[in-house]
């Protein structure tokens, strides 16, 4: 009987739910439409229904289900006001989950700590002990890891590194501040910055050729692997606030790697070149060239319930 966990991942608008065996491929994949079911109750119940489906006859060789999902807390088991989810305040989606599975083990955790443990349990985490990963996506996500296990804080809520403040009074974040990371490094951040750049300037840009409100982190990609100049100064000046950003994480967490991942990882070295000047330039003399920058070899299609199904082998 060959073992496996189910992982799910939650967003706003899709459920994804994988049986993974314990190398990490995917041997079943579903999904639900999460903003189908405003009300909470309806959605445990399809929920549960297709975990039951997935794991199917085989129950003494599910070693337990994983989630990850916007705002959940590790220690409480509960979904703490998630912007992009339909059900507000404090949801208990672990004990409601578990309870509509007969007892089976249920694991919660943010999403963005899935990806480590995705990292650590699949991938290029795979015999470290402390690293941190930095999730690239419509904002910045992250999950730290140190003497081989996740950092939660007290509250199951720590490691919001995408809302560490990198310029006072700096851009609005929807999280009600100013200046985050995920302003400027997010995908979104670069779009942002791209419009901005194209307003303070009339430098000819193959961006002009598209409206500046459809203008997307991958529209400035392409332009940029054209040799458009403009595009080159997005990403470098992403790659500067960046890479002066992790400067700053490595000197609290001394980690052996930082792991980029997410769709505006892959750039590649457009990215990834001011990342590291920026890092040599700040980070303090004592940890330079101690910490490798990696992008994550986990296919994004899996990751996120490859991460979500490592809760429960771990």
């Amino acid at each position: 009987m060959q073992a496996f966990a189910i992982g799910i991942d939650i967003g706003g608008t899709n459920t994804v739910i994988g049986k993974i065996d314990r190398q990490g491929r995917v041997l079943q994949r579903s999904a639900l439409k999460t903003a189908a079911y405003p009300d909470i109750a309806d959605y445990i119940d399809a929920l549960g229904s297709a975990v039951l489906q997935t794991i199917g006859p085989d129950t003494a060789a599910c070693a337990g289900v994983g989630i990850g999902a916007p705002n959940a807390s590790y220690y409480t088991g509960e979904i703490v006001q998630a912007a992009n989810l339909p059900w507000k305040n404090r949801v208990p989606l672990k004990a409601l989950l578990e309870q509509r599975l007969g007892g089976m083990p249920v694991t919660l955790t943010n999403d963005a700590n899935t990806a480590a443990m995705g990292e650590m349990l699949y991938g290029a985490a795979q015999h470290m002990r402390d690293f941190i990963v930095i999730t690239l996506g419509t904002g910045v996500g992250s999950g730290i890891v140190c003497n081989g296990e996740l950092v939660y804080g007290r509250d199951g809520f720590a490691g919001e590194l995408g809302h560490v403040i990198v310029k006072p009074h700096g851009r609005a974040c929807g999280c009600g501040r100013r200046g985050c990371l995920e302003t400027y490094c997010s995908a979104t951040g670069v779009a942002r910055t791209a419009r901005q750049m194209l307003r303070r300037t009339d430098e000819d840009s193959l961006l002009r050729q598209t409206a500046p409100d459809d203008i997307t982190s991958k529209t400035v990609y392409e332009a940029a692997v054209q040799g458009d100049a403009l595009a080159c100064r997005i990403f470098a000046f992403t790659g500067k606030v960046l890479g002066e950003a992790l400067a700053n994480f490595i000197a609290f967490s001394s980690p052996e790697a930082i792991i980029l991942f997410g769709g505006l990882a892959l750039a590649g070295e457009l990215l990834l070149q001011p990342v590291r000047e920026a890092i040599d330039r700040n980070v303090l003399a004592v940890y330079r060239g101690r910490t490798d920058l990696i992008v994550s070899t986990i296919p994004s299609q899996d990751a996120a319930i490859l991460g979500a199904s490592a809760l429960a082998w771990k």
